[in-house]
């Protein structure tokens, strides 16, 4: 039997990957960048240096069931990863085909968001609840919908893009995507800085710990930080991103019922200075009916293992 499989977990900004046992025990992993190729051909080149000396540690690819890839837009159906706005490959890449074709492992691909709500489901929090959401918060917005103990994926593999759902019409320009006023555009890391920028000018005479920072510099770390020291407008900046994540989750929850909803991904490291607006946000917009009944967490997985453990899944027999 063989004993281990190969999870990939495809961000805007950062591709880890581990090795994973039968147990959803990752053995190791790493990282490289997913922004730092033009090409798809590049990426896989240097996912492949870095994994090739991993598995021959581990007995070399035959004691390998095979790859699972989570990845931007990554359709399950087609193994093909189609028009990411995050990553620089533009078009379809038939990721997964390529993929076998270098390491020589069935490679099976699925969106990044729904490996992470697989991670979960199997492997975190979620364990044993049927019917709940996903909501990873990086660099860019992604879901995971979980109904009855399946992945929604629609008919064409691209259901559940609820980060991109229009939640200020008219709104902030999107970058990857030219929309106004969706959910990532605000509740992301990227939001996160875009909401910084906009406050800073909004208000040019108002001190702020912020502004020590250059234009480069000023990340949702930074945000964070400023806000643990009690800066006003980068407390304002969570307190707002809270109130569109939290409109957007009542919306979510109207039209499923989950019983759950978990959030992840890096700027959840803000923990009750995100947690605490969007649960107020979230119940104030909701119908009795559904008021006071969705548990909002926080993943309890490492950030990132809940999606390598989610991408290993899928090739498991």
């Amino acid at each position: 039997m063989k004993e281990f499989a190969i999870g990939i977990d495809i961000g805007g900004t950062t591709t880890k990957f581990g090795i994973v046992n039968r147990k959803g025990e990752i053995i190791m992993q790493d990282r490289i960048p997913s922004n730092k190729h033009e090409v798809a051909e590049d990426f896989i080149v240097d996912l492949y240096n870095k994994l090739k000396p991993m598995i021959d540690s581990m007995g070399g690819k035959e004691n390998f069931v095979g790859i699972g890839m989570g990845a931007p837009n990554g359709n399950f159906y087609s193994g093909t990863i189609e028009y990411a706005p995050n990553l620089k490959w533009k078009g379809i890449i038939p990721i997964a085909d390529m993929m076998y074709k270098k390491f020589g492992l069935h490679t099976k691909l699925t969106n990044d968001a729904n490996a992470a709500a697989m991670g979960e489901y199997i492997f975190g929090c979620t364990k044993g609840i049927k019917h709940f959401i996903t909501i990873t918060l990086g660099t860019g917005v992604g879901s995971g919908i979980v109904i009855d103990g399946k992945i929604v994926l629609g008919h064409d593999g691209f259901a559940g893009e609820l980060g991109h759902i229009i939640i200020r019409p008219g709104g902030r320009q999107h970058k990857g995507t030219g929309a106004l006023g969706s959910l990532e555009a605000y509740a992301s890391a990227t939001g996160v800085r875009e909401t910084a920028i906009e406050l800073l000018t909004q208000y040019p005479e108002q001190e702020s710990l912020l502004r020590n920072y250059t234009i480069n510099e000023l990340t949702s770390e930074a945000v964070y930080d400023c806000a643990m020291q009690g800066d006003n407008i980068a407390n304002e900046i969570f307190e707002f991103t809270g109130q569109i994540l939290g409109e957007s989750l009542a919306n979510f929850i109207m039209f499923s019922s989950p019983e759950a909803i978990v959030l992840f991904g890096g700027l959840t490291k803000a923990g009750d200075l995100l947690l605490k607006p969007t649960r107020k946000a979230m119940e104030a917009n909701l119908l009795p009916i559904f008021q006071n009944k969705v548990k909002l967490l926080f993943s309890e997985l490492k950030e990132a293992d809940a999606a390598i453990l989610g991408a290993s899944s899928l090739v498991w027999e």
